[in-house]
């Protein structure tokens, strides 16, 4: 008698499917934000040092021209950081709300480092000094001519006792304030010069010259 016989094998134990990589999916967030936040707190830590290192202070400046006796805005003063040298006297950016609303003493000028001195009861002009105004034609100006400029102002010249015309006189003057061109283009120059030069200039009237000097040549 045959005997049918069947070759039987177990089943293939099915293989698990891998798990994901859970535990490796959870750390690299959290990486990725202890980096961030490393590079962050480094960057905080160097501004802070670097401030820390800069000797530069917030000074006030005045931002546009101020008239003596004219009381001073928060549109007037801008603030811009520097190294005041040694004695030197400047209002620092929590001196402004101080100086709004206060007297300017002098004439300030747009652009210069607001000092202590210039704040105050009007002290202008300088003992000794005056201020005289001279209306010059157009054109007669030279350019650049602005407040603060040193000018020399040549005087018409006169002819001593025996007829021969005499060297023209030249006055030394700081420029205190330009006034925009009337409809003629006429433009009126306030001139600070010391009080014996000024009555000379005023006396010449509009027959004068202007030369704008550089302030370094001495001259």
């Amino acid at each position: 008698m045959s005997v049918a016989t069947s070759s039987w094998a177990p089943p293939e134990a099915s293989q698990a499917p891998a798990a994901p990589p859970a535990f490796r999916g959870r750390r690299a967030p959290r990486h990725l934000l202890v980096g961030l936040a490393l590079m962050v707190g480094f960057s905080l830590l160097f501004a802070a040092l670097a401030l820390r290192a800069d000797p530069a202070t917030p000074v006030l400046m005045v931002a546009r021209p101020v008239p003596a006796g004219a009381t001073i805005s928060d549109a007037d003063l801008s603030v811009v950081r520097m190294v005041p040298e040694s004695g030197m006297q400047v209002f620092t950016e929590a001196d402004r709300s101080g100086v709004v609303g206060r007297t300017a003493a002098v004439p300030l000028v747009a652009g210069s480092v607001l000092s202590p001195a210039q704040v105050g009861a009007p002290d202008w002009p300088p003992t000794g000094e005056s201020v005289v105004a001279v209306a010059f034609s157009a054109g007669q100006v030279p350019a650049g001519v602005v407040a603060g400029s040193h000018v020399s102002v040549l005087l018409p010249s006169v002819s001593d006792g025996d007829g021969a015309p005499a060297a023209a006189a030249v006055v030394s003057a700081t420029v205190v304030e330009v006034a925009l061109p009337d409809v003629s283009g006429s433009v009126v120059v306030s001139l600070l010069a010391r009080a014996g030069d000024a009555r000379l200039v005023a006396a010449a009237g509009s027959d004068v010259s202007l030369l704008l000097e550089n302030p370094a040549s001495g001259g």
